[in-house]
């Protein structure tokens, strides 16, 4: 049913993190993207919420885990700096605790690799991707 369009269809609303030390993680990723810290009534995880004004955006759920990170991500989140200055942003970022990640890169692509505070590679692209409008 290849390129069939359909009424019902799912959308991304959340990326969910495995980490080790939540209050890190979440102090990390909330000062990265801007968003507001929920912490879990269970005292568990935090949830990380996009500031007002900004509707249609993820949410970010940090969960705990006991798991070793290994290897690379196999997914990871893509970042595009919001004023375009994508090299203040990546000082920005390491300055916050990020740093470069080799993940086999040439050093000619159009994106970033970094790695958060435990290690978890994300991007930061040097153009938003063309979303077809």
């Amino acid at each position: 049913m290849r390129g069939e369009t359909s009424a019902v269809v799912s959308r991304f609303d959340q990326w969910t993190l495995d980490v080790h030390d939540v209050d890190r993680m979440a102090a990390f990723w909330s000062q990265a993207l801007g968003y507001r810290i929920e912490p879990d009534d269970d005292g568990g995880g935090a949830h990380l919420r996009p500031s007002a004004g900004g509707a249609g955006q993820l949410s970010v759920w940090l969960q705990p885990t006991a798991d070793g990170k290994r290897g690379k991500n196999r997914n990871h989140p893509d970042l595009v700096a919001a004023d375009g200055d994508v090299d203040a942003e990546v000082r920005r970022l390491i300055g916050l605790g990020a740093r470069h990640a080799d993940v086999g890169q040439s050093g000619h692509e159009g994106f970033v690799v970094l790695a958060d505070p435990e290690g978890n590679e994300f991007c930061l692209l040097r153009r938003a991707p063309d979303d077809g409008l």
